[in-house]
């Protein structure tokens, strides 16, 4: 090497290394085996030949011959310490050496001129990533997916792609189920093979049963270890068949940008999981193709009804005195239409608790969220109903949609329509196209009740009840009502609201009154452990995308499901997010233990051991503050919104006043 030409680096002090010793330092990207020994430093590739052991790693000993040898600490291959070269009788023929030179004590590598970096297939990959929109990815860089991580921190370099590093993979399939139910865009989630590939199996069961965009990038074994059973080497393609819509392998001779291109227009298309499996060996291979894009492979989504529905949907509309619109979350990015249809024909609105805000609760129609999770005024305007119609749901039995009634189901999927019993009118086309179609020809019969008055009437009865309820608290710890009293004063209206299952949820479902505030929940999977990773996508999505930007993210947990990622918080705070996380402790699994005794089980199992979470929120270096009293509510929560960064209240609940 030509002395004049190197960039020499700095990697060390002679005070860090004592005589007779190796290091492992890092010049660059470049890894190196650092020896001193007999008075003398050298600086020789870190990789033994033999499985690439660290020999920085290793020591110095004294072999059979009396030499003293660098022994790698995998295998025992030993190299002289200053040479690099084996004692012989290997098929290797030693390390290289680098140039080191000490001057004033620090010690110095010396380098060729870095390469320009050469594209690889992963590049071309997450290149065809961010020209199809993706703009978040979650996850954690492993050893089997460093050169795919490698391309990633690349177009994150350059701005284009954001990414934040979890504590758990379940998390990060979570958080990037959320983020696709809020945007309808795809968020990636990132893993190594074997356990982190299959970490990720609940949370993207979350979003295949919700329908949300996700798209998983799965490390993978190198190719030629597949099958007999190397280390982390499982069937990935087996394992993700049923979760999700494409599973691919990465390949050599695969056309790399036409394999993302597809992966991501399957889960824009059909709203589900796709998932691409990376062999190591594959992520560094150089590639000089073309990046894709999405320019020509998307169509608009715009379905319009027959005019035959619409004729038929009219004159039931039309002949209804005591119609109700149950709106579910299939419409909740044409909710507006379906407000405006709503105001037109004088009908209450009844969400699913999946649509539960899609409609303020201030609107003069809007009766609350129908169903177990629900309110008396959905149930009481359900039963009163004389044509119910339905606009996004999909008939969940924790709903409640009575199928007695005479029934329009309007859905863009045909397999929705009537899917688990027959109705009067299926309407198969999307659903803003219904809504605008059928709006200038609503008319409502002379003889109709005034709804307006009813569902004011029906909401002062609940008040009533709810204030009732309050003086219910005793000793063991504060109604639910009470805490979702206060959130419902102090939630700003434009608020992203990830909830959790159980007891928790139940009460948010009956006594928050959403005021334009968005809300995210596990919804047919109604998995425990939910809502603070789909925090942590929520805010994502508030910097990734301008109509979400400085919307306030609160999520919504018992202290069982905070206890499924609770390290997550750890999340938040190394990324500054501004996230309020309020957790109701009740020291116990309250609904099942609700469950148990409605069965006639004896309750078995559902208590809880529990630090304080508010002190552990403190330790991990965000606002915590525990709540033993309701009159500390309103300040304690305001606080916390108000804090810029993550802040967790720990409320004491009771159990058995949900």
């Amino acid at each position: 090497m030509d002395a004049q030409n190197l960039d020499w680096i700095k990697v060390g002090h002679v005070d860090d290394l004592p005589e007779g010793r190796v290091k492992t330092v890092t010049a660059r990207t470049t890894s190196i085996c650092l020896s001193h020994f007999d008075g003398q430093w050298a600086a020789m590739d870190n990789h033994c030949p033999h499985q690439r052991g660290p020999l920085g790693e290793g020591s110095i000993e004294k072999g059979a011959d009396g030499k003293c040898w660098i022994r790698c600490p995998w295998h025992g291959w030993d190299f002289d310490p200053l040479t690099g070269k084996p004692p012989g009788g290997h098929e290797d023929s030693g390390q290289e050496l680098y140039p080191l030179k000490v001057d004033g004590g620090e010690i110095f590598v010396g380098l060729e001129p870095e390469p320009e970096h050469e594209r690889t297939v992963t590049d071309v990959m997450a290149e065809t990533m961010v020209n199809w929109g993706v703009k978040r990815i979650f996850g954690m860089v492993g050893h089997s997916n460093l050169g795919l991580a490698d391309a990633i921190r690349r177009q994150v370099n350059k701005g284009k792609l954001g990414y934040i590093g979890i504590r758990h993979e379940g998390a990060a399939a979570f958080a990037a189920s959320a983020y696709g139910k809020l945007t309808g865009k795809p968020a990636a989630c990132l893993t190594i093979a074997g356990p982190g590939a299959t970490n990720l199996l609940t949370g993207l069961w979350d979003a295949k049963v919700d329908r949300a965009p996700v798209l998983a990038l799965t490390g993978q074994v190198q190719t030629q270890v597949f099958g007999p059973g190397a280390f982390q080497d499982i069937d990935l393609k087996s394992a993700f068949e049923s979760v999700s819509r494409f599973s691919q392998p990465v390949l050599s001779t695969s056309k790399h940008a036409e394999l993302m291109s597809l992966a991501l227009k399957t889960a824009l298309v059909e709203r589900d999981v796709a998932n691409l499996i990376f062999p190591d060996d594959v992520q560094t291979l150089p590639s000089a193709k073309e990046a894709g894009h999405p320019q020509g492979r998307l169509s608009r989504i715009e379905v319009t009804p027959s005019s035959e529905d619409l004729d038929e949907a009219l004159k039931l509309i039309n002949g209804a005195k005591r119609p109700a619109i149950v709106l579910g979350y299939g419409a909740k990015d044409v909710r507006d239409k379906v407000i405006t249809l709503a105001e037109k024909m004088d009908a209450p609105v009844l969400t699913t608790f999946k649509g539960k805000g899609l409609i303020p609760d201030t609107h003069p129609l809007s009766a609350g969220v129908l169903g177990r999770s629900g309110t008396p005024i959905a149930s009481w305007f359900m039963n009163e109903a004389d044509l119910i119609l339905s606009l996004g749901s999909s008939f969940s039995n924790h709903t409640g949609i009575a199928p007695y009634k005479p029934i329009i189901q309007v859905d863009f999927e045909r397999m929705q329509l009537g899917k688990f019993h027959t109705v009067t009118l299926p309407v198969w086309g999307e659903i803003g196209t219904f809504c605008d179609a059928v709006l200038g020809q609503v008319q409502r019969p002379a003889d109709a009740p005034d709804h307006k008055a009813e569902v004011a009437e029906r909401w002062a009865i609940w008040r009533e009840e709810k204030e009732r309820r309050l003086s219910e608290e005793r000793t063991s710890g504060i109604h639910s009502a009470a805490v979702f009293k206060a959130l419902t004063e102090l939630c700003p209206e434009d608020a992203i609201i990830p909830v959790d299952v159980g007891n928790n949820t139940y009460s948010f479902g009956r006594y928050f009154e959403p005021r334009g505030q968005r809300i995210l929940m596990s919804g047919y999977l109604g998995s425990i452990g939910f809502s603070l990773p789909a925090a942590l996508g929520a805010w994502c999505a508030t910097q990734d995308f301008e109509e979400y930007r400085g919307r306030k993210v609160i999520s919504i947990s018992g202290d069982g499901g905070f206890g499924q990622y609770a390290m997550e918080f750890t999340t938040a705070v190394k990324y500054g997010m501004n996230i309020t996380h309020i957790l109701l402790n009740n020291s116990e699994l309250g609904k099942i233990s609700k469950e148990q005794r409605s069965g006639e089980w004896p309750v078995w199992e559902t208590n809880l051991t529990n630090p304080s979470f508010a002190a552990f929120a403190r330790l991990c270096g965000g606002h915590g503050h525990r709540v033993t009293e309701a009159a500390e509510l309103h300040a304690a929560i305001a606080e916390a919104i108000a804090h810029d960064g993550p802040s967790l209240v720990e409320i004491v609940t009771d159990a058995d006043l949900v």
